[in-house]
């Protein structure tokens, strides 16, 4: 056994530094107020320059945490940016008055960022020309270190005892000014970071994890862009009723339609026109615009010229000749779905199986959650087509060929070698 799989199986996971075990720990202390006061909103070139260099003279990690206007506005752009550094203290920078952070970026090189929950945060950093070259995961190291409950407010409070105010995680920060209480809430966001880095790092080193959660770390600081998705609007909500092509030519013209409407007006799609309601229409047909407005989500609330420029939307699709209605959706490149392994592949179906046991209860040694350890799409690609040869090598190239860490390898690689001979 390794030495997290020894500490897994000895001792229940424990918060940092000695504290009592959950179920008798203290109240935890409310976080009232950022230990320097809300710091002014940074919305000037000078006032920018100025943090620039603070942060550069700044000491250790640097606390980087962003609000987005999920649900309000179209896109996902950054509209406050958080940080906080030894000697520089917190700031709080409006991208809307300042939209271009890359001299800040430029400073920071070289400095690990701590964020939580990096993946959701780094696309809209980048877009403001700010990119981590190396970061530590508070939330993943939460996932590795076994925390059934890692949002902020709960791993503050399980390992440093904290109370997090979290009232404001989905209002709308595209709003200006911004309330006090909502800055407030936004600098508390990265008051505790660097302290929580700390513990999470403590932690994981006795549990014998830190390797692990520094590949992981480094992985996410150098993958490249996501590209862009193919057919968005085939993921158009309850896209699984709609059948025939003529249908599916409807749901791809209204949802390009508001997505038009939508980014002209800087407003969340969902506010435009409700996937319901595209829904409705694909499986409608209407052929005018009164026929619309009888479908659910094309009410009398709705003006008249909103209703027509929906309905354009479906004539253009009724309108298509045969050759240019789009495809039904095709099946991602892979394997199949599970389900169906036991008629198409028998052997394949027992290799799953087995796999999928194996790696269940090794998480469950490791007091982590099986996607960490690994992917259940590798599990389901290495058990479909497997190696030729049987061999530890054969193994470990597969994984790596599908993203795995180092790691990962190590640990789930022999439990696959195993699984993988049960349907050979």
């Amino acid at each position: 056994m390794t030495d997290a799989q020894e500490t897994a199986a000895d001792t229940s996971l424990r918060t940092t530094g000695g504290a009592p075990p959950d179920d008798v720990a203290p109240a935890p202390i409310p976080l009232l107020e950022p230990r320097e006061g809300i710091p002014p909103v940074v919305a000037t070139d000078d006032a920018l320059a100025r943090v620039v260099a603070d942060f550069a003279a700044g000491t250790g990690p640097v606390a980087v945490d962003a609000e987005r206007a999920s649900g309000y506005r179209y896109g996902q752009r950054a509209y406050l940016v958080q940080l906080r550094r030894e000697g520089a203290g917190s700031a709080l920078i409006d991208p809307v008055g300042c939209p271009d952070l890359s001299a800040l970026g430029e400073a920071l090189t070289g400095s690990e960022w701590i964020l939580h929950a990096a993946t959701q945060d780094l696309p809209c950093l980048r877009d403001i020309g700010m990119t981590p070259t190396s970061l530590f995961d508070t939330e993943l190291a939460g996932r590795l270190a076994g925390f059934p409950r890692v949002g902020l407010g709960a791993i503050v409070e399980n390992v440093l005892g904290y109370a997090l105010e979290k009232g404001h995680s989905a209002v709308d920060w595209s709003t200006r000014p911004l309330p006090d209480p909502w800055l407030r809430y936004a600098a508390l966001d990265v008051e505790l970071l660097v302290d929580l880095r700390n513990a999470l790092e403590e932690e994981l080193d006795r549990q014998g994890k830190l390797g692990w959660a520094l590949e992981e770390f480094a992985a996410i600081a150098s993958a490249p862009p996501a590209p862009p998705r193919k057919d968005p609007w085939r993921r158009t909500s309850g896209m699984h009723k709609v059948r025939r092509r003529r249908q599916i030519a409807v749901v791809r013209e209204l949802w390009t339609a508001r997505d038009q409407v939508a980014q002209r007006r800087d407003i969340s799609p969902g506010k435009v026109l409700g996937d319901a309601a595209i829904i409705e229409a694909a499986l409608a047909l209407p052929v005018n615009v009164q026929a619309l407005t009888a479908l659910p989500g094309f009410g009398h609330r709705m003006g008249r010229r909103q209703l027509e420029q929906w309905q354009a939307a479906v004539d253009r699709a009724r309108q298509l000749p045969e050759s240019e209605l789009p495809q039904p959706g095709q099946q991602p490149a892979g394997p199949p779905p599970p389900r169906s392994w036991a008629d198409k592949d028998p052997a394949a179906a027992a290799r799953l199986s087995a796999a999928r046991t194996a790696v269940s209860e090794l998480a469950e040694r490791l007091h982590m959650p099986q996607e960490n350890l690994i992917t259940p799409d590798t599990v389901r690609r290495v058990c479909w087509e497997p190696p030729k040869a049987l061999t530890p090598a054969a193994v470990e190239t597969a994984l790596a060929g599908h993203g795995a860490r180092h790691w990962q390898i190590e640990q789930v690689g022999p439990l696959l070698l195993r699984a993988l001979d049960t349907g050979a």
